[in-house]
């Protein structure tokens, strides 16, 4: 059945230019972000522009420009999820002309011995969601291209780091312990929501995704440990970092 959702024999039905128009190039780098306290820093501190607008009918995700050491970067709230966070990257791209997304967030840890006290740098990612399978042949893992020009970032910056697989879920409520297990034993050492349909769609439509996560929550044997998610969801740390990032690329 995955192997049905993958059509390049046909053209789509819906296109972008409907909604937005011709596509813009007003700056080549976007910043995906997740968190709202992250997000409002950036109005709050930093000279921002509205260059675009995502529209929906539940709310409109606005689109910023900020310059950082002479770049000129964009910058939006994400929704949470592959299915959204995916299409809306895309949506972006047709407004901005960006083609080089940093994305970075919070994770939940399979493995704390590797990651406490490092950003994690995923190198492969397991389609454990839906919408990647619309953009790429159907396989367990798909590949993080970007993944080692960023860990050649993060030693210029002198991060402390961990590169590895990671799993992307759908379902948070269904990490279930056999789950947990199964990708723990091929490696993966943290599990997220969104990373490969982002990818997926990135590959697809010839753009550049360069991500990192910070682990908050831990996934266990012994149980579920929270205490660490909300420092990991809104640390500024991470956006000084994607910021850098933006500089190098």
């Amino acid at each position: 059945m995955l192997k049905d959702f993958y059509d390049i024999e046909t053209e789509p039905i819906v296109n972008l230019e409907a909604f937005y128009g011709k596509p813009k190039e007003i700056t080549d780098k976007c910043l995906i972000i997740f968190s709202k306290e992250i997000h409002d820093y950036l109005l709050a501190n930093y000279a921002c522009e509205n260059i675009g607008t995502i529209t929906a009918c539940n709310g409109n995700t606005p689109i910023y420009l900020v310059e950082h050491n002479g770049e000129k970067i964009a910058f939006y709230l994400t929704g949470i999820g592959a299915a959204v966070a995916s299409g809306t990257c895309y949506e972006v791209y047709w407004q901005t002309g960006a083609t080089k997304f940093i994305m970075f967030g919070s994770c939940g840890s399979l493995n704390p011995e590797a990651t406490t006290g490092k950003f994690i740098v995923p190198t492969q990612s397991y389609r454990g969601e839906g919408t990647s399978y619309y953009y790429a042949p159907a396989a367990d893992y798909i590949d993080i291209k970007g993944s080692e020009r960023l860990s050649e970032i993060f030693e210029e910056l002198d991060i402390p780091h961990v590169k590895g697989r990671v799993w992307t879920t759908d379902s948070m409520l269904r990490e279930t312990k056999g789950l947990v297990s199964k990708r723990k034993a091929e490696g993966c050492i943290a599990v997220e929501m969104e990373l490969a349909g982002v990818q997926a769609l990135c590959d697809f439509y010839g753009l550049t995704l360069y991500d990192f996560l910070e682990a908050g929550d831990v996934l266990a044997d012994s149980g579920y440990e929270v205490k660490e998610l909300k420092n990991a969801n809104h640390s500024l740390g991470k956006l000084f970092i994607a910021l850098e990032v933006a500089v190098r690329i």
